[in-house]
């Protein structure tokens, strides 16, 4: 399972029209679907207790005030030489982002699912290569786009099935206030 924040459904289609017709110049990537796309705040590798992370997480959100974010300009992990993940980043907004990502972390560590101890780098999953690819032509495609700013007022918990092939939102939670 995982904590994550949605794009909305315009950013999503105004994208994949954009990605379409290049998904077939690289047999190294493997795209992901529009429809799983999204910017995790926590990955649990192991949920015992889901009840118990809904209310958790939905706490959590309650403390957190809506903000925007942009997402824009590409990434590549771990390197631009020896890619093996191509993302569009969080180009502004990132403080809020981050904090979000530790109330998310810590409501899990509060239910007992413990999440993944990786730093947080707000990021959009675009393509995935098995082996690392020099991926710098790749960022200049993804640097060319427009960019999308839209307003983050929910966080989602959602369940992965075969292995992140197919995602299942099980719940949404309101940001409602406080600081982020």
């Amino acid at each position: 399972m995982f904590a994550a924040v949605l794009p909305p459904q315009p950013l999503v289609e105004e994208l994949d029209d954009l990605l379409r017709p290049r998904r077939g110049h690289d047999p190294r990537l493997r795209w992901t679907r529009p429809d799983g796309w999204h910017l995790t705040t926590a990955f649990m590798a192991d949920v015992p207790d889901p009840e118990r992370l809904e209310e958790t997480l939905g706490e959590a959100a309650a403390q957190v005030a809506p903000f925007p974010i942009r997402v824009a300009s590409g990434l590549a992990f771990p390197h631009p030489v020896a890619a093996r993940v191509l993302a569009l980043g969080v180009t502004n907004g990132a403080p809020q982002p981050a904090a979000l990502a530790t109330k998310c972390r810590h409501a899990a560590n509060r239910a007992g699912a413990a999440p993944d101890g990786a730093r947080f780098v707000g990021h959009l999953t675009l393509a995935r290569a098995n082996r690392g690819i020099q991926a710098t032509k790749w960022l200049g495609v993804l640097d060319s786009f427009p960019g999308w700013t839209f307003p983050v007022d929910e966080v989602a918990l959602v369940q992965s099935h075969q292995v992140g092939r197919n995602y299942e939102v099980i719940a949404r939670f309101g940001l409602r206030g406080g600081t982020p």
